[in-house]
């Protein structure tokens, strides 16, 4: 016998057993989730789309499921994705309290580290044993935001101290557009039979892959922002490098053809394609503001860990000053966009060479042609 089988639990089935490399998990002994009721909270850039792939996916291949029910600061934001997928896709929460109490399974996808904490204190009120009606029993809650790995400690210790419930770290690599794709890669850490339930209701609904960091709940969150600062410095180079060939007369153009032909990354080409056009629209893509987030959190990490990342502090710089430049715009009424993509950051590089910050067709070459 291989130990494989020697080490699996006599009562799963081989059929339960079963894995695959989008998914480490084995399915749940329980087959399929018909009868959870899923709440999501946090309908923004990212949210927004991966709530729609839920209630839709949940729809179309669960049968029996309930409606997700969802819930957002701004109460439109519901109201749109019920007006999009409807009444039997979408319920609209009034509270989180609401939330808390009625679901089994509850993901979040929140701004920032304040919110995240704003909104599990919320949670962790609803479910003490005191209220009325009394919570549904054995919750499984799932932060997928970008968040520091201390504040996960937080919420893992705030929730750890109500009965039959259960927190896992689950953060998203991805844009928006990869989030509407349900294209995302997921890592999980945490509580395992949990990371199970929620990585078989998770793929291929909202992403592709899930990737297992383990139990402890702040390996996650740290993983996202190594991975983001990998993003982040990838996005620094191109800068550096398109300022480079647009200050050398070569234009960033042949450097993006020469991107695709050696080293056809697809972020790199994606982003170096809006570096290229100037198509720095925050609202399709990730926002500065988040990127500065996330920035700052690396770069904390990093320096708790006494590991410095000199490309991430440059990148950091570069997005205040693209940011800076836009609000200066928007203070004389010529901005082209509301929020700018943390691409814009070239414009923090294209400065400082005394190039146009966020129109490239003003860039002179200063190498005179043969």
């Amino acid at each position: 016998m291989d130990k494989a089988a020697h080490d699996r639990p006599g009562h799963i089935h081989l059929l339960h057993a079963q894995q695959t490399d989008s998914n480490p998990f084995s399915r749940p002994t329980t087959p399929g989730h018909h009868s959870l009721q899923i709440g999501f909270c946090g309908l923004g850039a990212m949210g927004y789309p991966m709530a729609r792939n839920l209630a839709k996916w949940r729809n179309q291949h669960v049968p029996g499921s309930l409606p997700v029910l969802v819930w957002n600061r701004t109460r439109s934001k519901s109201e749109d994705l019920l007006k999009e997928l409807g009444e039997e896709m979408i319920t609209i929460a009034d509270s989180l309290e609401q939330v808390a109490s009625e679901c089994d399974i509850i993901f979040t996808n929140l701004s920032n580290d304040d919110v995240v904490r704003s909104v599990y204190q919320s949670f962790a009120k609803a479910l003490q044993p005191s209220q009325e009606p009394k919570p549904t029993k054995n919750k499984i809650f799932v932060e997928t935001s970008t968040i520091y790995p201390a504040c996960a400690a937080e919420v893992d210790t705030l929730l750890s101290n109500l009965p039959s419930t259960h927190f896992v770290t689950s953060p998203v690599f991805g844009p928006p557009a990869t989030a509407a794709a349900a294209q995302l890669l997921i890592v999980m850490s945490g509580d395992y039979r949990s990371k199970k339930e929620v990585a078989h209701i998770l793929i291929p609904a909202v992403g592709r892959k899930a990737m297992d960091l383990g139990g402890n709940i702040e390996k996650a969150p740290t993983f996202k922002l190594i991975g983001n600062s990998l993003i982040l410095g990838s996005l620094e180079l191109l800068a550096e490098v398109f300022t480079l060939s647009e200050k050398a007369g070569i234009g960033a153009g042949l450097v993006h053809q020469f991107i695709k032909d050696v080293m056809p990354a697809p972020p790199l080409i994606s982003y170096g394609d809006k570096m290229l056009h100037d198509h720095f629209d925050g609202s399709k893509g990730f926002a500065i503001d988040g990127g500065l987030k996330d920035s700052a959190h690396i770069r904390k990490l990093a320096t708790e860990l006494d590991a410095p990342m000199p490309a991430l502090d440059a990148a950091h710089q570069h997005m205040l000053t693209a940011r800076a430049l836009h609000a200066n715009q928007a203070r004389r009424g010529n901005a082209r966009f509301d929020v700018l993509d943390w691409s814009s950051l070239v414009a923090g590089a294209r400065v400082a060479a005394g190039l146009d910050g966020f129109d490239s067709s003003k860039h002179a070459k200063v190498v005179p042609e043969d």
